[in-house]
């Protein structure tokens, strides 16, 4: 069997797993966000944490609490980096320089998971444990829970309470996040992967060379890091490392793994407004667009022109051999179509084109189907946008699941669409703006500006993937990527829970015959052409002068 054909297998087989898992997974998820039962556990830590899980909060409530977690959180693995040196089971190594301690801590709090060091030469084995794993753990759940805060806004009424974010956070690690992972580290180790508390080992290679190789917890770590769409990397080369990725039936489960919970949320949504098709309408436009991206992503790589690529089959370079080109193009496709960033290839090395997609997937807002928690709420919000817009064509008040979409609703999604690529264009502009930062890219003209495009991208939208080809472990990328990283993360989240509280203060209106039916395959094209129009209006100029005009030369 040749790789095209394997790759189109695992794509189709992978399909299935998705849809098997939608029902059941999203069901379970469903009784985990509405079930009034506290498990012993669940009750310790409330008590630890001195909270009442009865207790529902107002949506501004449920805000600071996200907010003052991820701060505490933040500042202890800040003093965990730089304190490294003198914890156990640091392999000898110093603790991280101030600058790249809060990028990293930035990076982990916020989902995003983009490092700009080597985690087998830079962390010790403690630190990767109870700092960054912790992180993975935590900070998907800070996503998941905001989503569902979201989700109780359509569907309660005349309150002003979203829920509890300490029992949101604390079911969602304990009930959804954690019992996966430890099955999916079993089954990682049982493929090959490592998890050990092994220091470096001299190795002889097969040219008769030396090589250093590091041990450590890497399953447990490579599980929730895709499960949680984390994407930080044991290793420096990620998920292309054999002791991460060891065969390529790894390589299907991790996608599978990474997919999971954003391809099925949705069901667990329309269970929670009491009604499926809604949730079903949702899952199609996610999967629509993660479709038809995979096709050009992988038709540009292996449909792309040049005197080798043409003689290969493919354009190969910066794709995993041990994979092929279709497998690491469903790799790279579905990695930055989730708020991941793992990666099995070098996106840097794919195709001008090739690399406009992943680009792309990013910028449409990760919402197909997007990070853990956060894809969701992107793809609502963008929702909430496609009523207003085929309300403003027939003269008529929007709504939404009986909600009316008037100005504050329509304010809050207004800015949550316009806050990440704020943040993307205004820091790639002020990095080539700047002659230091410029001269820290590997490559002039437009593949430059792709990658620094690609940068303040992947940080904006919490990916963590990288173009390369830039020197960012400088005090100003690792400030201004911190900084890009925070704000994309937490100031939609402001958005949506506002939006979440507006919406749960009012009385549903009764459907009448010129209600917009949302859970038809008529809106969810409409909601396609949005998500798209969206992003090409936005970003088209700056596409236009990066990978397009490398593309098209």
């Amino acid at each position: 069997m040749n790789t095209t054909t394997a790759g189109f297998v695992l794509v189709v087989v992978l399909v299935g797993a998705l849809a098997l898992t939608y029902g059941p997974f999203g069901d379970y998820m469903y009784r985990v966000y509405t079930g009034k039962r506290h498990l012993r556990v669940e009750r310790g830590v409330y008590r630890l944490v001195g909270v009442d899980p009865e207790a529902d909060q107002r949506w501004s409530t449920y805000l600071r609490s996200v907010l003052a977690f991820s701060a505490v959180g933040m500042l202890f693995l800040y003093a965990f980096l730089r304190l490294q040196h003198h914890l156990l089971l640091n392999l000898g190594f110093k603790g991280m320089e101030q600058g790249q301690a809060f990028n990293t801590a930035a990076s982990f709090v916020t989902n995003t998971n983009w490092q700009s060091y080597s985690g087998e030469s830079t962390l010790g084995h403690l630190v990767q444990m109870a700092g960054l794993a912790v992180q993975n753990f935590v900070s998907a759940a800070v996503g998941m829970s905001v989503a569902i805060a979201l989700v109780r806004g359509f569907a309660r009424k005349r309150t002003d309470q979203v829920g509890n974010f300490w029992m949101d956070l604390t079911r969602t690690c304990l009930r959804i996040l954690l019992p996966v992972s430890i099955v999916a580290a079993v089954v990682l180790i049982a493929g090959g992967a490592i998890q050990n508390l092994h220091g470096n080992h001299d190795v002889t290679t097969l040219v008769g060379g030396s090589q250093s190789v590091t041990g450590g917890p890497v399953a447990s770590q490579e599980a929730i890091k895709e499960f949680g769409t984390n994407g930080g990397g044991f290793y420096n080369v990620n998920s292309a490392h054999p002791f991460e990725n060891p065969t390529s039936w790894t390589n299907w489960f991790e996608i599978y793994l990474l997919l999971a919970i954003g391809f099925s949320l949705p069901r667990t949504f329309g269970r929670m407004v009491g009604n499926t098709r809604q949730g079903l309408a949702i899952v199609a436009v996610m999967a629509t667009l993660a479709i038809g991206s995979l096709a050009l992503n992988a038709g540009f790589q292996l449909a792309h022109h040049g005197t080798v690529p043409t003689a290969v089959g493919a354009a190969t370079e910066g794709t995993e051999t041990r994979f092929g080109v279709p497998d690491s193009a469903t790799f790279a496709t579905a990695t930055t179509l989730t708020s991941t960033g793992a990666v099995d290839s070098f996106h840097d090395s794919y195709t001008s084109l090739a690399g406009a997609t992943l680009l792309l997937n990013m910028m449409l807002g990760e919402i197909a189907p997007g990070g853990t928690g956060s894809g969701l709420y992107g793809m609502l919000v963008l929702a909430i946008i496609t009523v207003f817009v085929a309300g403003l064509m027939i003269g008529r008040t929007p709504e939404y699941l009986g909600k009316k979409i008037g100005s504050r609703e329509i304010k809050f999604a207004s800015l949550y669409i316009l806050t990440t690529p704020s943040i993307a264009l205004i820091g790639t502009a002020i990095a080539m703006a700047l002659p230091g930062e410029r001269a820290g890219m590997l490559n002039s003209g437009a593949h430059g500006l792709s990658e620094v495009l690609y940068a303040f991208t992947s940080a904006a939208n919490n990916n963590g993937s990288a173009f390369a080809g830039i020197t960012v472990n400088t005090n100003w990328y690792n400030t201004a990527l911190g900084i890009a990283m925070l704000a994309g993360r937490f100031l939609p989240m402001v958005f949506v829970l506002g939006l979440a509280g507006s919406l749960a203060r009012q009385q549903p209106v009764p459907v009448s015959a010129g209600t917009l039916p949302t859970q038809r395959p008529q809106f969810a094209g409409m909601l396609t052409g949005v998500a798209v129009i969206v992003v090409a209006l936005t970003y088209f100029p700056a596409l236009a002068l990066g990978p397009l005009a490398e593309g098209l030369h």
